[in-house]
């Protein structure tokens, strides 16, 4: 039997993976609740995740769901164990292009740079693609230059 996973998300109490999948042959909707086992707050999300994802009784049903996706789900099981809030671990996934990437720890560094390729990756045109152009030219207009105070002043003519 082969399934084609629709949704996935969590359940806080008690800590699991919940799967909305969909059996090809029948096309019938079905839930699988898939309790997260010996995870707690100092645990690591990708092993975990990656455990999960191998586990030979749910190996079937998460063949489609990605590593990441479940790295997320067990990042939102980590933080809300932890103390934060949904909206704190959601926004922990959204990339920021004001925020100074310097003052994060490594895990958080990683989890940033992860989300930076993947949507790299989607965004990215291929030679295979049919909107793909070989050496695009573009012509970008110039602005008109700001004049500082230091540019005013200056005595060599430079």
């Amino acid at each position: 039997m082969s399934f084609k996973a629709k949704r996935c998300g969590v359940q806080f109490s008690p800590p699991s993976v919940v799967l909305i999948y969909e059996v090809i042959e029948t096309k019938q909707v079905r839930k699988r609740i898939i309790p997260v086992r010996n995870f707690s707050k100092y645990s690591d999300c990708s092993m975990a995740a990656e455990r999960l994802k191998n586990h030979p009784q749910h190996r079937d049903y998460l063949e489609r769901v990605s590593q990441s996706q479940l790295e997320k789900l067990h990042i939102i099981l980590r933080d809300h164990m932890q103390g934060f809030s949904l909206e704190h671990s959601l926004a922990s996934f959204h990339v920021d292009p004001n925020e100074d990437l310097n003052k994060l720890d490594d895990e958080k560094l990683a989890r940033k740079k992860a989300q930076m390729d993947e949507l790299f990756e989607k965004n990215r045109t291929h030679k295979d693609d049919p909107d793909f152009v070989y050496d695009l030219e573009m012509d970008f207009t110039k602005t008109a230059q700001e004049k500082c105070s230091w540019d005013d002043e200056s005595d060599d003519g430079f």
